[in-house]
């Protein structure tokens, strides 16, 4: 059974980033349709997969991580408007029988991102 999960890495502070509100969005027909909205835990993932079974079809689907929110938490000094607010990332699903996890390893001036296992 396949699913989709996620995960962020504070790359500046070496450690999972806490409490940062996730938006899901799959791309239906005329536009991008939300589909629901988590939080990460103590470790930097969601508590359950965002998607799974037979809500999990494949096609286009874009992560919005609220970044600058959790780097504003942090008390960190940072220029307004920050560099990094809002990090959408945008992937396609071609066997949704498969694991894809997508991580998202971030600091204030920078972000990466992969297809994980």
């Amino acid at each position: 059974m396949g699913a989709l999960t996620t995960h962020i890495l504070d790359t500046a502070h070496g450690r999972p980033a806490v409490a940062v509100h996730i938006d899901l969005f799959a791309y239906q027909g005329a536009g991008w349709a939300l589909l629901r909205s988590a939080q990460t835990n103590a470790d930097g993932r969601c508590d359950a997969p965002l998607l799974q079974g037979a809500d999990f079809v494949p096609g286009r689907y874009r992560l919005v991580f609220q970044i600058g929110a959790y780097f504003k938490g942090l008390g960190l000094a940072l220029p307004q408007p920050t560099f990094l607010d809002q990090i959408p990332l945008e992937f396609g699903v071609g066997d949704a029988q498969q694991h894809y996890h997508v991580p998202l390893l971030v600091s204030p001036w920078s972000y990466s991102t992969y297809r994980g296992s």
